[in-house]
């Protein structure tokens, strides 16, 4: 990510009411604390004596107040997209402009700045001003549960009010057709019959009501409205009462949710890997060692899990081969997610590590995550769906309709725009349906089954000195630290033209390799950490021997809860 994306991202994530970080409470409270100000400054500025004494200090408030609203104003405006994706773009931030919060923000802030162009009267800046009040009701859970209980019954309160208003006008017809022959000169026609029956359900402003019909059938219609007044007041009242109880009732649960979720995080703390020094958050835990650490029942597991996008829940026995007889076992799994369809990290890298499976294979993305983090190279995980059964975005073709996969295969093409790019496709080589081989790593490059040569039109390798450099150091060095077993294009084939990095429009440019991995390194066995940080170093030392890398010390500091894990 750039440095502009990182300060966008921080921007935006400080004006964001719903985030709750530290940074948006200070913001919130900031503001907050300012419009207060503000607002005292108005209160005492109507009291001549005060005025005299400390007009420039009240000037001086409205000025400071002015010029902050204004600044974060602008930067909501620019950020709405970042903050709420239905504003992206500069027609969503025109949409956010004629927003209800949007036209607040802006009628209290921005028409001060007419006043250097135009000779506006500075008593109209300052019934404007008092619109600095209403930007409060961002901040106010009162309000915005008083809007929600508004939304809640809508719909409700549109037919009551409908009926309402009908049922008015019938005994309002009703009313002229009686009374015009009593009181012409008073029931000229039918639209006073129309004003003075709704007259009295707003207190008759005007008068028009003391002029109450005199026919004993117009006393009845009288009488009839007389009741709907009762009605027109009790009915939405009630309405809006129940939406508000309904309101406090889901607001109470959010919190509660928020609270399972957090104890959540707080279970995947960071742990030592005694193998690389680091501190790492386990890929899972299993339901029965979260409900003992953290004192959760199953079913706030599951309610926290639901409520979060960065949890599910996985069947551990999926990992194991067939013929181990595997039973099933109910874990927790943590991921990133960041896009529709999971997770996508631009660390500036000529590498990206791609795992298109990690929603059809559990762990294999959080092994490919921190292959990718500690090598300091581009991520990319498909880790989310909407449709069952689940397809991994490697098996996708061209005329694929896959939710979140075009948008996965732009972010791809993004990341890989460099000349002599690398796509490293991490994916299982060995889960519950597939049998184990006698080889752990197996790279495919497009070739046919069995040919491992770089020669082929098919092949998605065109620097083919460093892929030699390469394979030459996996092999070598994964079989003498770990005795992994290591082969070219043996199990697998990846020649087909429907293979989707071929889908890439810049293919030309980049380096495209496979690597299935056995289960038993990248989920059970006890060194995986220490095979991801090898892995990493070769790919470094191989293809890019002067990028950056993460410094040790990073992931040498313990943290508490998953959140640590979201860098």
């Amino acid at each position: 990510m750039s440095k502009y994306q990182q300060i966008k991202s921080f921007l935006a994530a400080a004006l964001d009411d719903d985030k709750n970080s530290k940074v948006d409470k200070i913001v919130d409270w900031t503001i907050i604390s300012l419009i207060i100000i503000s607002t005292l400054e108005i209160f005492l500025s109507t009291f001549p004596a005060i005025n005299d004494k400390i007009s420039g200090l009240l000037k001086f408030i409205d000025i400071f107040t002015t010029i902050v609203f204004t600044i974060e104003v602008t930067l909501r405006i620019w950020l709405a997209g970042d903050i709420n994706p239905k504003y992206k773009g500069f027609k969503g931030r025109l949409k956010y402009c004629f927003s209800f919060y949007g036209l607040i923000d802006i009628i209290a802030t921005y028409p001060f700045y007419l006043g250097f162009f135009f000779p506006i009267p500075y008593s109209v800046f300052k019934v404007l001003r008092i619109a600095r009040l209403m930007r409060i009701f961002r901040y106010m859970t009162s309000f915005k549960l008083l809007k929600e209980a508004f939304l809640s019954k809508k719909a409700e309160l549109a037919v009551s009010l409908q009926f309402l208003c009908i049922i008015t006008l019938i005994l309002s017809f009703m009313l002229f057709f009686v009374e015009n022959k009593e009181q012409p000169e008073v029931y000229k026609n039918g639209w006073k019959a129309v004003v003075w029956a709704f007259n009295q359900y707003i207190k008759d402003p005007g008068g028009f009501g003391n002029l109450p019909p005199v026919s004993t059938i117009g006393k009845l219609i009288a009488c009839a409205i007389g009741i709907l007044k009762i009605a027109i007041f009790a009915v939405p009242a009630g309405l809006i009462g129940s939406g508000f109880l309904q309101a406090v009732t889901a607001q109470k649960e959010r919190e509660r949710l928020k609270e399972l979720t957090e104890k959540l995080h707080l279970a995947f703390e960071r742990k030592l890997d005694r193998y690389t020094g680091f501190q790492v958050a386990p890929m899972y835990l299993s339901i029965p060692e979260i409900m003992a650490r953290m004192r959760m029942n199953e079913a706030d597991i599951i309610k926290a899990v639901d409520h979060s996008d960065n949890f599910r829940i996985i069947n551990l026995a999926s990992t194991i081969p067939v013929e181990k007889c595997p039973h099933d076992k109910l874990a927790v799994e943590h991921f990133v997610i960041n896009r529709p369809y999971g997770c996508c990290i631009n660390r500036g890298s000529k590498i990206t590590i791609v795992s298109p499976s990690g929603i059809v294979d559990p762990v294999v993305g959080h092994f490919s995550y921190y292959l990718a983090k500690i090598g300091g190279f581009n991520y990319l995980s498909r880790e989310i769906g909407v449709t069952r059964p689940y397809k991994s975005y490697y098996m996708c073709q061209y005329d694929d309709s896959a939710p979140g996969y075009e948008e996965y295969m732009k972010d791809l093409e993004s990341l890989t725009n460099d000349d002599d790019s690398w796509v490293i496709t991490i994916l299982a080589a060995s889960g519950a349906n597939e049998p184990e081989y006698p080889s752990q790593i197996h790279l495919g490059y497009g070739n046919i089954k069995g040919d491992a040569s770089l020669d082929s039109s098919t092949v998605l390798i065109h620097n083919k000195e460093c892929a030699e450099r390469l394979f030459a150091d996996i092999e070598t060095t994964m079989g003498a630290d770990f005795n992994i077993r290591t082969e070219r294009q043996q199990y697998h084939s990846t020649a087909s033209p429907k293979l989707f990095l071929r889908q890439l429009p810049n293919v030309g440019n980049i380096n495209g390799l496979v690597v299935r991995m056995a289960w038993s390194c990248t989920a059970w066995d006890s060194r995986r950490m220490l095979i991801a940080k090898t892995f990493a170093d070769i790919l470094n030392r191989s293809v890019q021997p002067n990028n950056i890398t993460l410094e040790d010390t990073e992931l040498k500091v313990k943290g508490i809860g998953y959140n640590d894990y979201l860098n």
